[in-house]
């Protein structure tokens, strides 16, 4: 079993930044993989960014260039830090891990971004 644990949400204007972290309850050296997923009123979840274990990531084209995923193997946490926020990204994130052929899901943390 592998608990995960969002922070850092909030409310944001436009334009500005937040930082969300996920920590999770096992070493992260156990996981080939960790993403944060995002889901808006109304519309299905869907990927943000993913990080491997070596440190290589992908990011949805809708947040390229303003996020960046990371991973800190020693605090078994990853960081999604948020530049240039727009009301679209408005959603619950959500940390995701497969381990053991079993998908793991944090409880979501808000972030909200208005004037």
């Amino acid at each position: 079993q592998v608990q995960l644990v969002e922070s850092g949400g909030g409310l944001v204007q436009p334009g500005g930044s937040l930082r969300l972290s996920c920590a999770a309850s096992t070493s992260i050296f156990n996981f080939n993989y960790m993403g944060w997923y995002r889901q808006a009123p109304g519309k299905q979840r869907e990927l943000v960014a993913v990080i491997a274990r070596v440190g290589s990531s992908i990011y949805a084209d809708s947040v390229q260039g303003r996020f960046t995923i990371s991973r800190d193997n020693f605090k078994n946490e990853v960081h999604l830090q948020m530049n240039s926020l727009e009301p679209e990204d408005t959603a619950v994130y959500y940390c995701h891990v497969d381990y053991k052929s079993t998908t793991f899901w944090g409880q979501g943390t808000q972030v909200t971004v208005s004037s």
